[in-house]
């Protein structure tokens, strides 16, 4: 009897031994996958995730304004901003000491360039304030209302006061109304004038050109790619070497070709003269145009659109299409109803990644798009090398952003992600 019961307990106490020892097993099993993957994950961390979690913090960040005028913005809190009227001395006296001590601290200018990007002139105002600020006496030398107006008027205009109170808080949606062309100045979320708004008009074209850009590249691509795949590899591998010989080329340098392929003095435009299509003094406007950008982005882009197509059509096996046409299917019949729809994964793949691609191009429209081909990135460069104003940078590029998160869901929603292939 004694024997009989110790057997279950050790039975047990075996089996607690051997689940502890295979979870053991199991954690030094995924410590090792851990540390082989921790150098990828910290490259994403630090090259991907964290410059996208500093865009996205830029994009409402807004604590220069409180941080600079704190007096001013507390005095603000009495004044109705809906009147016309100023606000009143006393604010007038918080803003000279505010501003004596930004202007000690270094830190007016900063301010000056962050209202400037909401009011035109503005930092013409602080500069010109600073000259006699420094000397004032705060308790002593005011009134400052009427001093301030006449060193530059702009301090007696509501809307400058508005604007203050406006952009007052820590964070703000005034990047995100800016990159969408409306602004809060006025203390209201309105439109701006006709001759300031710009990046509406960027973003559709931008979104536009490169939806044809993607149409272009699969109307020529998909006669390649079912070449590629359907020829003896001898010659399919020639073809491949040609297809990926722009790689080899920096896209600086392609680009550059482009534009001396396409100027009115460059080759296309003399050989057309040469041969009589083109009149000598009726040449083809090429460059510096939505047409110039479209060239070049759909010659640049080509092989992301050949690559994916034909690495699915590699994999469609011919004997589909023959047994088609051993049943009475005539050779149309036989590509539209058999190979096409075999061949609509490598068409996503490579749809989705040259839009993609052409939406974020910066170099191409820069080069040969003149101001009517830039699309949104050359703004957003533009913002970030001459103006500095990092908030709009960052709005604009979370717009982009969430733009793409946007495609793939639809995408998602109508194709299918699992059914987008490579190969």
């Amino acid at each position: 009897m004694s024997t009989n019961a110790t057997e279950p307990q050790l039975d047990e106490l075996n089996s607690g031994q051997i689940k502890r020892q295979l979870g053991r097993a199991l954690r030094r099993q995924k410590l090792r996958a851990l540390l082989l993957i921790a150098p990828l994950l910290i490259f994403i961390i630090v090259g991907f995730i964290n410059p996208i979690a500093s865009m996205l913090l830029r994009s409402v960040e807004n604590n220069i304004v409180q941080e600079t005028l704190p007096r001013t913005i507390e005095a603000l809190h009495d004044w109705d901003s809906d009147s016309d009227e100023l606000p009143p001395e006393e604010t007038f006296t918080a803003l000279a000491a505010d501003l004596q001590i930004a202007i000690e601290n270094r830190s007016a200018l900063t301010f000056a360039r962050r209202m400037n990007f909401e009011i035109a002139g503005f930092t013409t105002m602080i500069r010109r304030v600073q000259r006699e600020v420094r000397g004032w006496d705060v308790e002593a030398d005011g009134p400052f209302r009427e001093q301030m107006i006449d060193m530059h008027r702009g301090w007696g205009e509501v809307q400058t006061w508005r604007a203050i109170e406006a952009y007052s808080s820590p964070y703000t949606i005034g990047y995100y109304l800016a990159a969408v062309d409306m602004t809060m100045v006025n203390g209201e979320i309105e439109s701006m004038p006709d001759n300031q708004s710009l990046h509406i008009m960027l973003f559709w074209r931008t979104i536009w050109m490169s939806g044809l850009i993607c149409f272009l590249t699969l109307l020529l691509g998909y006669p390649i790619a079912y070449l590629l795949a359907n020829i003896k590899e001898r010659h399919a591998n020639l073809l491949l070497i040609l297809v990926l010989l722009p790689f080899w080329t920096s896209l600086l340098v392609r680009t550059s070709a482009w534009k001396v392929l396409l100027q009115e003095q460059g080759v296309i435009n003399q050989v057309l003269v040469a041969i009589g299509l083109v009149a000598d003094d009726a040449r083809l406007e090429l460059i510096n145009n939505k047409l110039g950008v479209i060239i070049a982005m759909t010659h640049i882009l080509l092989p992301f659109m050949i690559l994916p197509l034909y690495s699915v059509m590699k994999t469609i096996p011919p004997s589909y299409v023959r047994a088609a046409k051993s049943l009475g299917a005539n050779d149309w019949t036989a590509f539209w109803r058999v190979y096409f729809p075999q061949s609509v994964p490598g068409i996503g793949a490579g749809a989705i990644l040259v839009f993609i691609l052409a939406v974020g191009y910066y170099i191409t429209p820069e080069l040969v798009g003149g101001p009517s081909g830039m699309f949104i990135s050359n703004r957003i460069a533009h913002q970030w090398n001459v103006s500095g104003n990092w908030g709009l940078v960052g709005a604009l590029g979370t717009i982009m952003l969430l733009a793409v998160l946007v495609l793939y869901w639809l995408y998602d929603r109508i194709v299918g992600i699992d059914n987008v292939k490579l190969g």
